[in-house]
């Protein structure tokens, strides 16, 4: 077993073992207990709500490489699902009061009452450069206000994790029924307006979406209905969609593809409609034209990802939250790749050559991060539009 941290002062309240031996001791807060999950970080200055509640981040333990953690508090605004979707959190610092006036609710009380664990406390500076340098490790996280660990079962907890490969977690994050969505954009001063003069219709295929994309499709005029991740073609064809949108979500994409890409085949094949796909639904829509995906060493956690657009030349800073890609070697004829990473050359979009068909491995809603991508929202209706 390497040599453990520990936070200067106060008695370790939570511990976090990795599946080498690695043990960090620190500062638990939020719920009591113990989780496993894979341990990825994430680069974004803001949103750590957000980020908490992105069902992508199923059977993740996210740390936060930015030390302000919880400084903001939370509040029912800022959910990306009803409730926190990531395992739990590693921060440097225990969080402070909050200090916002959109603020409802403490981190750690949020975090408690939702069964999500905390631990403070960290150097998340080593913890970073350890999974950069090795690969998202397989970790046991534990909350025990008394400080009594047992390192030895943690560590096997840890190493019995099945992880996130070949695993299919959409179905655990993805709606139980279809349900129309009508919320815009928030806007200053009343918060998120209502669609309702909505232009196009447009079926959303749930594979664990943000509500922020769904936002974002209803501000650029989509009437939008959304639907399991296990929708059949005829179930999404029966609502007489005027284009598909395909949504982010967690897991391995070859496992959700397994359901996923036979409908997205039959859509190709009988249909024209505009198809526009967002992180795991980028890369169900490259499974469906015969690429392959690939799991990353790491993976991209940020809202700081330069990426290049080969169409335009331009260069956009993106959000980002995956851990596998499209391999882009595996392209067939006819497709596109139309966007790269500037960090390491990895695929970031594609396009069918001849029809408006496209995707992104970046999250053009941002929430958090930037907005340079919005436009893609615009490019699905401008497609709808046209189609007439």
């Amino acid at each position: 077993m390497t040599a453990a941290t520990a936070p200067v002062g106060a008695k370790p309240t939570a511990c976090l073992a990795l599946a080498d031996g690695t043990i960090f001791y620190g500062h638990g807060f939020g719920a009591t207990g113990i989780t496993t999950a894979e341990l990825c970080f994430n680069t974004a200055m803001t949103g750590y709500q957000e980020i908490m509640t992105d069902p992508s981040y199923a059977g993740q333990v996210v740390t936060f490489t930015f030390p302000h953690i919880g400084n903001v508090g939370v509040n029912p605004e800022d959910d990306e699902a009803g409730d926190p979707v990531a395992a739990g959190l590693v921060v440097k610092w225990d969080p402070t009061e909050p200090s916002n006036w959109r603020s409802t609710e403490k981190l750690v009380d949020w975090l408690a009452k939702r069964g999500r664990i905390g631990i403070g406390g960290i150097d998340t500076r080593r913890l970073t450069r350890m999974i950069r340098q090795q690969g998202a490790p397989h970790v046991a996280i534990s909350h025990d206000p008394d400080g009594n660990f047992d390192i030895d079962a943690l560590v096997a907890e840890a190493r019995n994790f099945a992880g996130l490969e070949g695993v299919d977690l959409a179905k655990d994050v993805t709606c139980a029924q279809s349900y129309k969505w009508d919320q815009m954009r928030w806007a200053w001063p009343d918060g998120y307006p209502t669609q309702t003069n909505p232009r196009h219709k447009v079926v959303a295929l749930d594979y664990g979406a943000k509500r922020n994309i769904l936002r974002c499709l209803a501000s650029a005029g989509c009437d939008v209905t959304v639907l399991p991740a296990t929708a059949t073609a005829d179930e999404v064809l029966e609502h007489q969609p005027d284009g598909i949108f395909l949504s982010n979500g967690p897991g391995d994409p070859a496992a959700t593809g397994e359901y996923a890409v036979p409908m997205i085949k039959t859509i190709l094949e009988t249909t024209d409609l505009p198809i526009f796909g967002i992180c795991l639904g980028h890369q169900m829509l490259a499974l469906a034209l015969g690429a392959s995906t690939i799991k990353m060493n790491h993976g991209h956690h940020g809202a700081n990802h330069p990426v290049k657009d080969h169409d335009t030349g331009k260069v956009e800073i993106t959000s980002m939250n995956h851990g596998f890609a499209v391999d882009t070697d595996s392209l067939p004829d006819g497709v596109i790749e139309t966007h790269v990473s500037l960090f390491d050359g990895s695929n970031c979009g594609l396009r069918l050559k001849d029809r408006p068909v496209f995707s992104v491995q970046h999250h053009p809603e941002a929430s958090p991060g930037p907005m340079d991508s919005y436009y893609l929202f615009e490019r699905f209706a401008k497609a709808m539009e046209d189609r007439g």
